[in-house]
């Protein structure tokens, strides 16, 4: 799922049949990015910096040695500035579809997941 940081709307849904990485899922998708497009992703897409120049993603410590202060500061910036897209995602969880086991026909998954985006997309713009 892309979110935009700033207005939280979901811009892209991406769902494929059973238990899928969420990367494997963004390489299939073959989404175009603009190189300068600043894409914020979590420890997951570890391999997206070499795809595309304006990714950022927290940098994964080695199993024996600590992470330097240097790059946990830069972790926890990336933190900071991801919270607005975990809280986009979160709305999703308000559903109960969403929430827990998913317990419906799988075919509708992504017709359910686009509709809910559509009107929380819509909820967003008509806020106020």
């Amino acid at each position: 799922m892309l979110v935009e940081s700033e207005t939280r709307q979901v811009i892209c849904t991406a769902v494929d049949k059973g238990k899928t990485d969420d990367f494997k899922l963004l390489k299939q998708s073959r989404l175009p990015f603009v190189c300068s497009q600043l894409c914020l992703a979590e420890r997951g897409y570890q391999g997206f910096a070499k795809r595309h120049a304006g990714a950022c993603t927290p940098t994964k410590k080695c199993r024996k040695q600590p992470l330097p202060k240097a790059e946990k500061q830069h972790n926890q910036a990336l933190a900071r500035l991801r919270v607005r897209v975990e809280l986009g995602i979160r709305r999703f969880k308000s559903f109960r579809l969403f929430s827990g086991c998913y317990r419906h026909r799988r075919r509708r998954f992504g017709l359910r997941l686009n509709l809910i985006a559509g009107l929380l997309n819509y909820e967003l713009a008509h806020a106020s």
